[in-house]
């Protein structure tokens, strides 16, 4: 079954970290690039972080520049993404995406 499992979020203070994990089953990553988006309650979607197939060329939104980074281990199929710094208005539906296929999502909470 092809399919991306995203996992790792949960309640955190600000100033704390989190790692999201995705799990990609049913292909391979190697040859593809593929991001994390997020959604939080009232707002649409938005791109966080995305990483190329290629040369491992990453792009990160303006508002977690600095605080997040994106890796891929093309063996696991796993994508990752390592928070620091988490402020409240991170807190959304964490999802990844490989061209048009979506995880379910993990929720992140920011709150202290």
């Amino acid at each position: 079954q092809v399919q991306l499992v995203e996992s790792g979020g949960g309640l955190v203070q600000p100033g704390g970290s989190l790692r999201l994990s995705c799990a990609a089953s049913g292909f391979t990553l190697d040859y593809y690039a593929i991001g994390w988006f997020r959604q939080a309650p009232g707002k649409e979607r938005e791109v966080v972080s995305c990483i190329s197939s290629s040369d491992g060329s990453t792009y990160y939104s303006d508002s977690v520049k600095g605080r997040f980074t994106i890796s891929r281990d093309n063996a696991r199929k796993t994508l990752y993404l390592q928070m620091n710094d988490l402020k409240v208005e991170d807190t959304a539906v964490y999802y990844c995406r490989l061209d048009n296929l979506w995880g379910q999502g993990t929720q992140v909470s920011v709150s202290s």
